[in-house]
């Protein structure tokens, strides 16, 4: 375990809390983690995952944004559903997108889980698309995905990583249930 790991852990941890209490301080403080994981992944050929903090810096960018302003900058944006078909082409996009940075990561890089990588950051992607809309739907593919990014971590010996990542894996479990019962109580 690394300063850098440490670091980026515990920023991880404020964020995610952050982000179950829709606190848009989740974005700043995700924004710092990303930048601090990007280098720490780059450094473990984690390649996919280093391309995913990157493009996570852009979204934490995106999400503040959308909290704090979204379509109606005079109204807090509330948590709502995806209908199924946005559901379906949400992880089909997420299938293809594995398919494609898979396929370069096992060409061109010497990636040490390109496959596992690949796919584990489309879906994040899509993950985070839906959280930044506050998209009830995203908190159980976080569920899903934190599961296997702690057998990614384990795998890769970044056990501190693999800890926070299985206390994501309850803190979106807590997430899903906080943001259902506000959704339910707007009906």
């Amino acid at each position: 375990m690394s300063p850098l790991e440490l670091c980026a852990s515990l920023l991880g941890l404020i964020a995610v809390w952050l982000t179950v209490r829709q606190n848009p301080w989740c974005w700043p403080v995700g924004l710092v983690m990303v930048v601090l994981y990007a280098w720490l992944f780059f450094q473990a050929r984690l390649y996919s995952n280093t391309l995913l903090q990157c493009i996570y810096a852009a979204l934490q960018l995106y999400g503040w944004w959308h909290w704090t302003r979204g379509d109606r900058p005079d109204e807090r944006l509330q948590v709502s559903s995806l209908a199924w078909r946005q559901t379906c082409s949400g992880l089909a996009l997420g299938v293809l997108g594995s398919l494609l940075l898979g396929l370069l990561m096992t060409t061109f890089t010497d990636a040490s889980a390109p496959w596992q990588d690949a796919t584990l950051c489309a879906f994040s992607l899509v993950a985070q698309l839906w959280m930044a809309k506050k998209r009830l739907q995203c908190w159980t593919l976080w569920v899903l995905l934190d599961v296997l990014f702690v057998a990614l971590f384990i795998d890769q010996e970044l056990y501190l990583t693999a800890a926070l990542y299985a206390l994501f894996t309850l803190l979106a479990c807590h997430g899903w249930l906080s943001w259902r019962r506000e959704l339910v109580a707007r009906r």
